[in-house]
């Protein structure tokens, strides 16, 4: 099958933590790299984010951009999978920021008085 025009990615050493940190920093973003934790390359339209299609696109874009995942295009299908260069770089990082964030949330703390009254 021929393949599509494949889509830029930074080398590894131009990964960021920042940029990483940011990508992550969205709920969607975090739910695909949770989908891709199991190593296995999926189809960028296999995720169940309750997304439009664009939104999506947006979201794997921004993954891709920080050095994330990797995306390649076979015809007219996309297939998404992490980066090994990631855990090379920032090693643990991705699998602590996945367990963080199934920890259930703490109610936040009551208002004072002063908050409440702005």
């Amino acid at each position: 099958m021929k393949q599509g025009k494949q889509l830029t990615h930074p080398e590894p050493k131009e990964i960021t933590l920042a940029r990483v940190l940011h990508a992550l920093s969205d709920p969607a973003r975090l739910q695909v790299v949770a989908e891709l934790a199991n190593g296995k390359e999926r189809g960028s339209s296999e995720f169940d984010c309750g997304l439009a299609g664009s939104t999506l696109s947006h979201h794997l874009k921004v993954l891709r951009l920080a050095g994330i995942i990797n995306h390649r295009k076979e015809g007219t299908r996309c297939f998404v999978a992490l980066r090994p260069e990631l855990d090379k770089t920032f090693p643990g990082l991705v699998t602590s920021i996945l367990r963080y964030g199934k920890r259930p949330r703490r109610a936040p703390a009551a208002l004072s008085r002063r908050q409440r009254a702005r």
